[in-house]
């Protein structure tokens, strides 16, 4: 008769001057974003949308005559489909293209909030108690100022990575209906905080995570030159001076232009003599792909032709 194999475990206690290792952390890979944001990617967008919210605050304050704070609260990277899951139905989202990166930016505010700030930009005291509805002509005529002001801060916010010429292209309340990007495209998803007197409000940017990479990278690298990698730029950059002062350039020497109609062009024929306005005490002109850059007098050296250069004369 087999016995049944049983399992048999064991446990190695830590002998003197051992330290017990705490147990390696597992990071769980999500295959649907390849791509995530670095430490330094984060850190220079964080930079970015601090400088945005910064610019935010400083605008809604002079346009609403109340002092207003706009702060990063997080950035994240998220789907497209992600982001507009997190946004209430009915909302108010700005829609902009940011050239040069392919997919529009998304500006979103809840609807709340922006009838706050149309009650404070036709006088009112911005109460606390807001309908929940879509803009009329007239609510949209006087906030459209404002949300242009706000989104025109996002090229002077990115200027150190990228630049963006935003420009606005509508707003959608339902965020389900805005064509910013596809549901799986990888967004860059900054969230702020409004604070507009004692209440506190969300906005969110979003940006296309695909787009703004390249010029991460780009940025990331001219930061990262190393002393020996500039010496050698510096070395390379003297090298290149020296080999363009060996490089031939056609140089010619010539009289001031002279004007002449069609007509009398027409006319030459062989033989014909045209009057020269260049006068006769005047240098000739030393020019190298139409430009001036010297003056001279005709001359001569033994058998050739050759010119004198000389100050240029006084006006």
């Amino acid at each position: 008769m087999n016995a049944s194999p049983r399992t048999v475990r064991s446990r190695v206690l830590p002998s003197a001057g051992q330290v017990r290792r705490a147990p390696e952390q597992v990071t769980a890979y999500d295959f649907r974003r390849p791509l995530t944001l670095s430490r330094e990617h984060l850190r220079a967008l964080q930079l970015a949308f601090e400088t945005f919210g910064h610019q935010a605050g400083t605008i809604l304050t002079s346009a609403l005559r109340s002092v207003c704070l706009v702060e990063v609260v997080d950035v994240e990277q998220q789907t497209y489909a992600e982001y507009v899951e997190s946004l209430d139905d009915l909302t108010y989202l700005t829609v902009f293209s940011a050239e040069p990166l392919q997919q529009a930016g998304a500006l979103e505010m809840p609807l709340t909030v922006v009838m706050t700030l149309v009650d404070k930009l036709l006088g009112g005291p911005g109460s606390k108690v807001q309908p929940e509805r879509q803009l009329t002509d007239l609510e949209t005529a006087v906030v459209s100022g404002l949300y242009e002001r706000l989104v025109a801060e996002v090229r002077h916010a990115f200027a150190e990575i990228v630049p963006l010429a935003p420009v606005v292209k509508g707003v959608e309340y339902n965020p389900q209906l805005a064509q910013v990007a596809g549901g799986s495209d990888a967004m860059v998803v900054a969230r702020f905080v409004l604070r507009l007197g004692e209440a506190e409000h969300p906005v969110s940017l979003c940006l296309s995570f695909s787009g703004l990479l390249p010029f991460l990278t780009a940025a990331d690298a001219t930061e990262q030159v190393s002393d020996r990698e500039r010496a050698e730029r510096e070395q390379s950059s003297r090298r290149l001076a020296a080999g363009m002062q060996t490089v031939p350039v056609d140089v010619a020497i010539r009289f001031r232009t002279t004007t002449a109609d069609p007509m009398e062009l027409s006319g030459l024929r062989v033989g014909d003599v045209v009057k020269l306005r260049h006068p006769a005490a005047a240098p000739l002109d030393v020019v190298a792909a139409d430009v001036v850059f010297a003056h001279a007098t005709p001359g001569a050296q033994g058998t050739r032709l050759a010119a004198l250069v000389v100050a240029p004369p006084t006006q």
